[in-house]
């Protein structure tokens, strides 16, 4: 094939034209390809015994970018165009389809034909799939559940329905797929797959990145390189162990990250709750992160050199104007933030505090609009429901943590806030009270907690303030607030209502600090 016409069938860009197929499944643009190919050490790509590895294939842009770069970089050992061409496509890449249709795309994209058999291919293969595979495999069932990825049944489905059960993470012999060891391997990983408690929407989903990160890893590869939402960072990922991000933070693998505030300066158009980084973890590496934060918009990027954890505070602190405020905070109060009984985190319940699978869940129906001598608890009740705030139930309707009903305590919704709100709104609640699974109690532990209604109401006012929920958003990255992304808020003296001017003199924050969390954050009403 002639220099001239191998340019013209391998120069689209139609992969940056390209619609995503959903939130979950992100086509990378080829300038986000390249940066993160840039993480790596550049002789890989003059070197012919190199191997790559995409294990989430959907356009086939990574393995695209990669082979224009060895095309170039193997000229000097491989003159001939075409053997060079046919060395790095069946030596060097390699890849798995997460679908059918994203493996004829990704064919297309490297070999520039759907079946690199054919006459059409820059290079032949004497099958159809040439080196990208895709393989349709089902879900492995255990008690209702998929024991590889954890999805419900709602993807056990017929021959004429993609399966998403994506063959690198639904397998227990991984290094048999292509019987090779590679390199690097690189990817944009599918995120997350639906899954089902009652009254579960779109945004409870099971994060399933995490299952290709790990499945990476156990293959031992010299690189990993990823793009992948940042909640894992902050430990609010749906479904991620706390354990797993722990182990990836304290291996000290991590090379290089770039964390983006907002998805759409990686993917135009597309809205990821947290915002998306990408990576490069080195097998043989122990030490530092070359870590930037790159603001929304592309207004600032932040760079600092230091271990993940470096304040031991069990994720990664993102936003390096949090760091000053924090360290101030810690000057007066210590490391709080170590142990949740020193922190606010310890005074919020964990969630589904009343409610179980069947009694006080957000769609449940068996109280009353009126109090009467059996129907006797004031119940709240997300006000979407019959557009009330609360109703009545009997003593038999609480399922568990029954003492707590008789407490002065707080009720905050566990799942709500815009990103210049952070939080629904609190509000007291009044002994012989519960609450539907729509909220978390404040105060929940009658062995711990005894507040009076003058304290929860303090309570509540130091919540609202702009303080507070800035340092909820650390580590709040999505509309689910369960108990650990209080952990940076310390505790206070609750005897007394509480406002910012008091709270940014308590902790000796500068102006610029205080204009910088007051122009992210709006008053709560």
């Amino acid at each position: 094939m002639s220099d001239n016409l191998f340019n013209k069938v391998y120069n689209p860009d139609v992969l940056s034209c390209l619609a995503n197929l959903s939130n979950d499944e992100v086509f990378t643009p080829p300038e986000i390809v390249n940066q993160m190919l840039d993480m790596l050490p550049q002789e890989l790509f003059r070197n012919p015994d190199t191997t790559f590895l995409d294990p989430a294939c959907k356009t086939g842009v990574f393995l695209r970018e990669i082979a224009k770069r060895l095309i170039k970089g193997l000229e000097p050992q491989i003159p001939d165009l075409q053997e060079r061409i046919d060395h790095i496509f069946h030596k060097q890449l390699f890849g798995i389809a997460i679908t059918e249709l994203t493996s004829l795309l990704s064919r297309r994209g490297i070999y520039c034909s759907k079946y690199p058999n054919s006459d059409f291919s820059v290079t032949k293969f004497d099958t159809a799939q040439g080196n990208i595979r895709f393989k349709r495999i089902d879900h492995t069932w255990v008690n209702g559940r998929c024991k590889y990825c954890g999805t419900n049944k709602t993807y056990d489905r017929g021959e004429e329905l993609e399966t998403h059960a994506y063959e690198f993470i639904h397998t227990d012999n991984l290094e048999k797929l292509f019987n090779m060891k590679f390199d690097v391997i690189i990817s944009n990983p599918p995120y997350q797959m639906s899954f089902g408690i009652e009254g579960a929407n779109s945004s409870n989903a099971k994060s399933i990145y995490n299952l290709f990160i790990n499945k990476a890893v156990m293959l031992n590869p010299k690189y990993l390189v990823m793009i992948t939402p940042s909640r894992w960072m902050t430990k609010t990922s749906q479904g991620i162990p706390e354990e797993w991000v722990d182990s990836l933070l304290q291996s000290n693998h991590f090379k290089e990250i770039h964390d983006f505030e907002d998805s759409a300066d990686c993917f135009p158009g597309v809205s990821i709750m947290g915002g998306v980084n990408y990576f490069l973890y080195d097998s043989s590496y122990n030490g530092k992160c070359k870590y930037s934060f790159h603001y929304a918009g592309g207004k600032d990027v932040i760079t600092r050199i230091d271990y993940l954890d470096s304040n031991k505070a069990g994720i990664v602190i993102r936003d390096p104007k949090s760091y000053s405020i924090l360290e101030k905070i810690k000057n007066i109060d210590g490391e709080y933030y170590i142990n949740s009984d020193n922190n606010f985190s310890g005074l919020v319940s964990p969630k589904h505090f009343f409610d179980n699978s069947e009694l006080l869940t957000s769609n449940w129906r068996g109280y009353k609009k009126e109090k009467d001598n059996l129907y006797s608890i004031k119940y709240y009740v997300s006000k979407s429901f019959n557009d009330i705030p609360f109703g009545w139930i009997k003593l038999s309707d609480l399922p568990k943590n029954q003492r707590t009903k008789d407490l002065h305590k707080v009720y905050i919704p566990a799942a709500n806030g815009s990103s210049d709100i952070v939080l629904g709104v609190p509000f007291y609640g009044e002994p012989n009270s519960v609450c539907s699974q729509t909220y978390l109690v404040i105060g929940y532990d009658p062995d711990k907690h005894n507040f009076t209604k003058q304290e929860c109401e303090n309570i509540v006012t130091y919540i609202k303030t702009r303080f507070f929920r800035y340092l909820v958003s650390i580590k709040k990255k999505t509309q689910n607030g369960p108990r650990g992304v209080y952990q940076f808020v310390p505790l206070q003296d609750f005897s007394k209502p509480w406002t910012d001017e008091e709270l940014y003199a308590k902790y000796g924050l500068t102006q610029e600090e205080i204009d910088f969390i007051e122009s992210m954050l709006r008053p709560m009403e």
